[in-house]
């Protein structure tokens, strides 16, 4: 009796899940026409000459990722979630990309990073180098150093961007500009003594020399551009976000000199002093933070190029000129961590920052001479089951128990993250835990 009153009700909660209008069979089949309408109106292909270019990158966005964060968009929205669309779904196009290393079958961010930035495929671990290069092998690199879409762009005349919500040292962003034997070699200060001698360079002097004309650089990790023990301007008594350079130099101060006379180059590291400057009269931007970049923040577009600014302003900003950007266009690569913190709820509110980016830059730009990319490197092992009601909140649990130890799960997991807690000898019990 109990097991049937509990069917009963099952059955009861399950219909009201669903709206009304989807209980119409016509409601499936209009939508399915309008999809059907829009597919044959993409016969009449654009043939314009892309005059920009902007690079969304999810790092370790993979499908599954993707799925989880259309639910939470809807529901932050406070809708039930799985109708929900993200702004990357109404592209016109989409398709897979194959992703491995020239010696890895699971491929990690620097030789992915190589791989769509440079269009060659390169060795685990390795940046901006050919698959001649050994990981950390300092003497491989020498003739081994391959080209990049931002330099690419730069020699066509475009002003270029990066914007990250991680270190602009970081894999995902410094293929772009950097070629290392190793994506751990931030500064002088983390690579080996056979690096130095042999005549490595790391990857934030690399940032400062190899192309000192990109105009917008936003991310974290600034203590890898002070020296060794410097204080952080932020949080000056912690050690571990102080300076880490071996040599001394202050590669901010560095990147503001390198610039040609007359450019005015300004630097901030933090949110109200970027919403303080006049951007019509500046030339070249660097914006660092101590750890991540623009992780809890949401973006602005200002001479096509992407920025960050607090969510709250970006309703408020509209495209502004920026000084010297070129009449024949930008190349603005966006990366953020939207899947590969291996914490379920940042990596899917990353995702969904990552949509309103893309929302952004498609109502600030035109299809007509802006080509907008949506992708990812790789995936982690993100997985998403457990026969959830429609509606069940993302980070909440499965309806059902495990049929191993009879205790309740969540629907969403990382399998290679640090995987479930033991108490007492057990798994713990989840259903206290508020997700």
């Amino acid at each position: 009796m109990k097991a049937l009153l509990l069917l009963l009700l099952a059955q009861l909660c399950s219909a009201s899940l669903v709206p009304e209008r989807e209980k119409d069979p016509e409601y499936w089949r209009r939508q399915a026409q309008e999809t059907l309408r829009n597919a044959l109106r993409l016969q009449r292909l654009n043939q314009n000459v892309a005059k920009n270019l902007i690079l969304f990158l999810g790092d370790g966005m993979g499908v599954s990722t993707v799925t989880a964060a259309r639910i939470l968009k809807g529901q932050l929205q406070h809708g039930q979630g799985e109708e929900s669309l993200l702004e990357m779904e109404k592209f016109p196009y989409v398709a897979l990309a194959k992703t491995y290393n020239t010696n890895a079958q699971v491929p990690d961010s620097a030789g992915t990073a190589t791989a769509y930035l440079c269009g060659v495929k390169a060795n685990e671990g390795t940046l901006g180098v050919s698959a001649g290069v050994t990981r950390d092998r300092c003497n491989t690199t020498k003739g081994q150093e391959v080209t990049s879409i931002l330099r690419w762009a730069k020699d066509a005349g475009k002003a270029v961007g990066i914007v990250t919500t991680t270190r602009v040292t970081h894999a995902t962003p410094s293929a772009a500009y950097a070629h290392s034997a190793n994506r751990d070699w931030y500064s002088d200060g983390e690579m080996p003594p056979d690096a130095l001698e042999g005549g490595c360079k790391d990857i934030a002097r690399q940032l400062v020399e190899n192309i000192p004309d990109i105009e917008v650089i936003m991310g974290g990790g600034r203590k890898y551009m002070f020296p060794k023990n410097a204080s952080d301007v932020e949080y000056p008594h912690e050690e571990k976000h102080r300076g880490t350079r071996m040599d001394r130099r202050n590669l901010v101060q560095a990147w503001q000199e390198a610039k040609p006379p007359g450019k005015v180059a300004k630097y901030v590291w933090n949110r109200r002093e970027l919403l303080a400057l006049n951007l019509s009269r500046i030339d070249f931007l660097l914006g660092e933070s101590h750890t991540q970049g623009c992780s809890s923040l949401s973006w602005v577009l200002w001479g096509g190029l992407l920025a960050c600014a607090g969510a709250a302003e970006v309703a408020s900003y509209a495209p502004k000129d920026v000084a010297g950007i070129p009449p024949c266009g930008y190349w603005d690569l966006t990366p953020r961590d939207a899947g590969i913190p291996l914490k379920a709820k940042q990596a899917l509110h990353e995702a969904v920052e990552l949509d309103r980016a893309i929302g952004l830059a498609t109502r600030l730009t035109s299809a007509q001479d802006t080509l907008s990319v949506v992708t990812a490197d790789h995936s982690h092992v993100f997985t998403f089951g457990g026969y959830t009601p429609r509606g069940n909140p993302i980070f909440g649990l499965a309806p059902m128990q495990s049929d191993v130890d009879r205790k309740p799960f969540t629907s969403i997991l990382y399998g290679n993250g640090p995987g479930y807690k033991i108490v007492a000898g057990e798994r713990e019990n989840v259903s206290a835990v508020d997700f």
